[in-house]
């Protein structure tokens, strides 16, 4: 096991592997040179210099991507938080391996790799309103299994989730780690309705005064009030950053896994990218809180890592000007009225 103890994360997030800016200002100058005004492509540049920073190459490349997709259940659906039955989480890991989810689409259309990892879907987490949903050691056995799934060679990661009932997970750690209730974090998710809701923000509050004691400790909310497909998010987050590989994260879910890590470390999200802003209710304002800007806006709100594939295309788009556009004094023309 890569962490074998809380503390072990904590130390890791203490002394983080830092890009390389020396490579980003190369990429800048190189942004500088091409034949367009400056800054004329507005936030692909940037991406392409965030990039270069993270790879450590001028030019960058995307020649190896993976997008992992973690599944897990959860004991609080038990209340009720979800409009669908848990099974679907097992259903969905199946249509997956058999290439039917928006997500195998996706991934081929970028030309990304896809690992999905169920988590000992049929053993949920316990329901977080009467008991800790995960021992540290169940925890730290799902950070492990995201750690493993990406390779020390990819060129950029995309990570996203299924489970069902972990809208009121995600909104669970946000409500603990950044305060103002389930009234701030709690949507409607797969689409509960008005009792639904009630009952997920009923849940939360509930968690919130039963766990009241740990709320000031980052890893120990994310074990005793996360679940194991988000504590695998957090895991691959972290081997992404060991190995300097950049990540594109998804929607709210995804977001808030990571949400521990940013509590540990402000720069613990750096060679991260929010892929898009979903439409769940609480990611937006979640991004905010993180600095992190999406770079799409498309109203989605599947999960699956949908967005953060779609954003690849964008990452691609990024390069493709970055490395093919010739510079002025390639192309023969004028940088300036002079």
């Amino acid at each position: 096991m890569q962490f074998a103890s809380l503390d072990d994360i904590r130390a890791f997030c203490r002394d983080l592997p830092r890009g390389d800016r020396r490579f980003a200002d190369m990429a800048a100058q190189r942004q500088q040179n091409l034949t367009k005004p400056p800054g004329s492509l507005g936030r692909l540049e940037e991406l392409a210099i965030w990039l270069a920073q993270w790879q450590g190459r001028e030019k960058p490349l995307l020649e190896r991507i993976t997008i992992a997709v973690f599944a897990g259940n959860h004991g609080v659906a038990a209340r009720g938080v979800s409009a669908y039955p848990q099974a679907v989480t097992a259903q969905m890991v199946a249509n997956f391996a058999a290439g039917g989810a928006a997500i195998n689409q996706i991934a081929k259309a970028a030309a990304a790799e896809l690992r999905v990892v169920p988590i000992e879907l049929e053993r949920p987490t316990r329901d977080f309103t009467e008991a800790a949903a995960m021992s540290t050691d169940e925890f730290l056995a799902a950070v492990d299994a995201g750690y493993r799934t990406v390779p020390d060679d990819c060129d950029l990661l995309a990570v996203g989730e299924m489970g069902i009932a972990n809208t009121t997970t995600a909104a669970m750690l946000c409500a603990a780690l950044l305060g103002g209730g389930a009234a701030r974090w709690a949507g409607r998710g797969t689409g509960v309705d008005d009792h639904g809701l009630a009952r997920k923000r009923a849940a939360i509050e509930t968690a919130l005064h039963f766990h009241r004691g740990i709320l000031g400790d980052p890893l120990a909310v994310a074990a005793a009030l996360g679940g194991r497909e988000l504590a695998a998010i957090a895991g691959a987050v972290l081997a992404a950053r060991r190995h300097r590989v950049p990540v594109l994260l998804d929607g709210f879910v995804a977001t808030s896994a990571v949400l521990p890590l940013a509590r540990l470390d402000a720069g613990a999200l750096d060679h991260c990218r929010a892929g898009h802003v979903s439409a769940e209710s609480g990611h937006r304002d979640l991004l905010r809180e993180l600095k992190l800007p999406p770079l799409l806006d498309l109203r989605m709100r599947l999960g699956e890592a949908s967005g953060a594939g779609v954003a690849i295309l964008l990452a691609r788009a990024a390069l493709a000007c970055h490395a093919g556009m010739a510079t002025f004094a390639e192309a023969g023309v004028s940088d300036s009225e002079d």
